[in-house]
């Protein structure tokens, strides 16, 4: 397997007459933490959701452990079984206990033994910190507690690069630590993370490579420490002068 986790090109994408994803070209080195910032509207969702062909590009080629998406002959349900993604909304089975929404895919989709299933899913919700909660429904838990059980569940199929869309931004301030935390480890770890964030300090600690979209391009891409630290594009200085200063008052964008 190459050191090369997730490789597109020439990616485009458009919603009728609306151009979203201009030409697209990114490379993530397995086990990197690549972080996506940027205003709303500029891509980086759709980028995020291009990866795993959950939106199908107009154009371009994307190749994700060795296996090329973008190829018409491709099992798209194999390649996704290693592409872990959490939402900004959970997207839990609210008619299912915590247990259950951690192995239902692991048995229907990996056809796990029910026993293997269970074993891997009580593993992964020790690494969140949420063994206690394997009974619990969903309704029963805190945002945060919600999206540590997303995180768990997509872990528990044995990804090889993690994608993460906004996953705090749904949570109250509060919570949004112990989410962090676990992506934290994750990145100790040596997973493969792509994560779409408004969380500036955790992705100038954790990122590998920093990546600035605005209006469907990647105007700047580096390391966290040249990217937010000392950004070379105006764009870039203008919006990080909005976030990081939520008072500052430049010129309207």
């Amino acid at each position: 397997m190459s050191d090369i986790c997730v490789e597109i090109t020439g990616l485009k994408k458009s919603f009728g007459p609306l151009e979203v994803l201009k030409n697209i070209d990114l490379t993530v080195n397995r086990g990197d933490v690549v972080c996506i910032i940027g205003p709303s509207g500029s891509g980086k969702s759709t980028l995020l959701r291009c990866i795993n062909l959950l939106e199908e590009p107009n154009d371009g080629k994307i190749v994700v452990n060795d296996v090329e998406l973008t190829d018409p002959d491709v099992d798209i349900d194999q390649a996704r079984t290693k592409i872990g993604m959490v939402f900004q909304s959970f997207n839990l089975f609210a008619h299912l206990n915590v247990m259950n929404n951690l192995t239902v895919a692991q048995r229907k989709v990996l056809k796990r033994s029910e026993q293997s299933a269970n074993e891997i899913a009580m593993r992964n919700l020790e690494r969140v910190g949420l063994r206690e909660k394997a009974n619990a429904m969903p309704a029963q838990l805190s945002g945060g507690q919600q999206q540590r059980v997303a995180i768990a569940r997509a872990l528990s199929m044995d990804p090889e690069v993690m994608l993460f869309d906004e996953p705090t931004s749904a949570l109250d301030p509060e919570l949004v630590g112990d989410v962090l935390g676990v992506m934290r480890q994750l990145a100790d770890e040596g997973m493969t993370m792509l994560v779409v964030t408004h969380e500036m300090q955790f992705a100038r600690e954790v990122a590998d490579k920093v990546i600035f979209m605005d209006g469907g391009y990647i105007v700047e891409a580096g390391p966290a420490a040249e990217v937010i630290g000392n950004p070379q594009e105006e764009r870039t200085k203008s919006f990080l002068s909005r976030v990081l200063d939520p008072t500052h008052q430049g010129p309207a964008q």
